[in-house]
């Protein structure tokens, strides 16, 4: 009651009304546990991720969610034919930058692996070939000095055993911690290509979202053949950087794997479902 006698319907904070109403509505909201839902950027639909199959895909409107190589091996390989290669490969702190070797300690637990691609050899449909795979979990798959090594010592283990050589990129570009050193490792990893290639063996990379900065302008687009996943953020620099520096309006979808299907970057868009049958037929088609 106010001070005139008549019934409220407002109270003060902290008063034993409002803790009543509180509590009520605590009751009322569901307890949903961290980790069950997840949400489709493209459809904004909130969904039970017990809905999404291995392959990784919006139930509502089929949108690529990002993999892990791990899950990228189970649904592409042959089962049980995966080996990893140069797994020993360890990151340091070339430039000294400071609390470098924390962030790594907690990408390495964010992921569970050491760096931001797994290298190896496995079979697809019966044909070896040797494979790397990035993972957006690890620094955004940021190429570093050991991302530089791995893939080019996979690429040269392919050469010296006359396989080909299947690369899955996803990267926001070189990795400022390592500076300079960084960099290097696109003139290194092009090197390594660049040799596969005088030997006459096969090079194929599958663009997935996102391929962006050094990774871009270096191994991701020298495949011999180049496929993209559907809607995948392909190119160098950030939109907004080409847009201020050409004074331009960029066009409708700029950089997404549709527009550089059309403009000739890319090859082929392969829907997940379809692309170890995809790699499977390049892989018969290029036997010796």
């Amino acid at each position: 009651m106010n001070l005139f006698g008549k019934k409220t319907y407002f109270s003060i904070e902290g008063t034993p009304e409002k803790k009543r109403n509180d509590k009520r509505k605590k009751k009322q909201e569901p307890s949903i546990p961290d980790g069950m839902w997840i949400k489709c950027n493209t459809c904004k639909n909130i969904i039970y991720k017990k809905e999404v199959s291995e392959y990784k895909l919006c139930p509502s409107c089929g949108a690529h969610f990002r993999m892990s190589p791990a899950e990228r091996i189970a649904v592409t390989c042959d089962e049980g034919t995966f080996t990893e290669l140069f797994a020993d490969l360890k990151t340091e702190n070339p430039m000294d930058y400071p609390e470098y070797e924390n962030i790594i300690s907690k990408a390495q637990e964010k992921s569970g692996i050491e760096e931001a691609v797994v290298t190896g050899c496995g079979e697809i449909g019966g044909y070896k070939t040797v494979l790397a795979i990035m993972d957006s979990h690890f620094m955004m798959g940021s190429m570093g000095s050991v991302v530089g090594e791995k893939v080019t010592r996979a690429v040269e283990y392919a050469t010296e055993n006359k396989l080909p050589v299947i690369i899955f990129t996803t990267s926001g570009g070189a990795r400022m911690q390592e500076g300079i050193i960084s960099l290097m490792q696109m003139a290194k990893t092009s090197a390594a290509i660049g040799r596969h290639n005088e030997a006459g063996l096969l090079y194929v990379t599958v663009l997935t979202d996102p391929t962006t900065g050094g990774v871009t302008a270096s191994f991701a687009m020298l495949g011999d053949i180049i496929l993209s996943e559907p809607k995948a953020l392909i190119g160098f620099a950030g939109q907004r950087v080409i847009q201020g520096t050409i004074h331009q309006k960029l066009p409708e979808g700029f950089q997404r794997a549709e527009f550089q299907l059309e403009h000739g970057f890319v090859d082929k868009i392969v829907n997940r479902l379809d692309m170890k049958e995809t790699l499977e037929t390049i892989l018969k088609l290029h036997q010796k």
